[in-house]
């Protein structure tokens, strides 16, 4: 087996995280934390569990089988397509890709909100600077996207250890703060921390990321001059285990500090209202920049990720486009679909993806237990319906 280095495992490692870490993974955890008060450790427990072991699980079943479409094989061939298919769309331009503008924006609030109730022919201003900032934000990860071979140098060399040293800052300014309280669980997590916990990291969409993102991972590690299939599969169940403890740490340290805004935060709806609280307290003025820094770095990253992966995989099973005009479609359309607003993405997800999720996690696991009887397709199709029996329960 061919080796890389461990300066080389780590940049794949942190690169693959970069590709995870972004709207959704800086909204949800504080705002977990937040509702689950002195119940945080169990919420936590069952959050990492979708939302870091799972999508480990995903990328180590991925590269051991050879790709998304052979995880679902067992079940039909042309369930994996069109399962394959919808994993693709919801990371990508329906729901990931938007959500990463509109978080992006939302966190430049302290200078947008100047602009006021104030219109320019009949249109709010507000609304303008959100399409221009929408079309500059997409502008620019659509470029960044063109060569996915390239992304370890971008993204894991020069952009992640940026973001990364901003939420160390804000995580040992946190540790100058002992005045920070945890408050009561909310009804959600009084009972059941860890279930709640548990269905709340669906809304990373991690999972699903994981089982597409090996198809960049992989062109990232021939890039390094690894060019045999089985030792490209292990390179990339390393970078899957780097990253999950990157995710793992970085998710304790957001959930936890919005435990313990409990005495600082009356009202939240959201992950970003907390986040913003604490900035302001631990940095003052400064805390709106540095908070704004952490959301657009990390939100762009991914926004790069998903492109060149969706872009990717679109132009080796739908070759009537080729990877670059592939990769205008779906940057405009997400474009387009960011528009709508971040409130409006997340909920339209919620239900999306209670549905698809346990499907998901159901196929990730048969695939990685070596027991006869499981691998056959009666069991693989069994397990899978009920898994979506379930998702439908989950939305009704």
């Amino acid at each position: 087996m061919k080796r890389l280095d461990t300066k080389n495992m780590l940049l794949i490692g942190i690169t693959l995280f970069s590709m995870f870490f972004g709207a959704g993974n800086l909204i949800f955890p504080p705002f977990l934390g937040y509702e689950a008060g002195t119940n945080v450790l169990p919420a936590f427990i069952g959050f990492v569990i979708t939302a870091v072991v799972f999508p480990v699980l995903g990328v180590a079943a991925a590269a051991w089988v050879g790709g998304i479409d052979k995880l679902c094989e067992k079940v039909h061939p042309l369930f994996g397509k069109i399962f394959t298919l919808v994993i693709y769309i919801c990371i990508g331009p329906l729901l990931a890709i938007p959500r990463t503008a509109g978080t992006s924006y939302a966190m430049f609030g302290f200078i947008t909100d100047k602009a006021g109730e104030s219109s320019v022919f009949g249109m709010p201003v507000q609304l303008l600077i959100s399409i221009a900032f929408s079309a500059l934000f997409f502008a620019g990860a659509g470029i960044l996207a063109r060569d996915p071979s390239k992304l370890k140098d971008i993204l894991g060399k020069r952009m992640t250890p940026i973001l990364l040293i901003l939420i160390a800052a804000m995580f040992v300014a946190s540790l100058f703060h002992p005045e920070l309280t945890s408050g009561v669980p909310s009804e959600k997590y009084a009972s059941n921390a860890v279930m709640a916990g548990f269905v709340d990291g669906y809304q990373t969409m991690d999972t699903l990321a994981a089982m597409v993102f090996g198809i960049v991972i992989a062109l990232n590690i021939r890039a390094l001059g690894v060019t045999e299939g089985k030792d490209v599969a292990m390179i990339t169940i390393k970078s899957g285990i780097i990253a999950g403890v990157v995710l793992a740490l970085i998710y304790g340290v957001l959930a936890f500090m919005g435990a313990d805004s409990g005495n600082i935060v009356s009202e939240a709806g959201n992950g970003t209202a907390i986040l913003t609280a604490l900035c302001g307290v631990f940095f003052g003025r400064l805390g709106h920049v540095v908070l704004a820094a952490i959301f657009f770095l990390a939100c762009f990253n991914v926004c790069v990720g998903l492109l060149a992966s969706c872009s990717e995989y679109f132009s080796q099973n739908f070759k009537f486009l080729s990877f670059n005009k592939w990769l205008i479609v779906f940057t405009v359309w997400s474009f387009l679909i960011s528009i709508m607003g971040l409130d409006a993405i997340i909920s339209f997800s919620a239900p999306v993806l209670s549905l698809i999720y346990p499907a998901a996690l159901v196929i990730i696991v048969l695939n990685l237990i070596p027991v006869g009887f499981i691998q056959t397709k009666a069991f693989f199709r069994t397990a899978v319906a009920v898994a979506f029996i379930y998702g439908i329960y989950t939305v009704l």
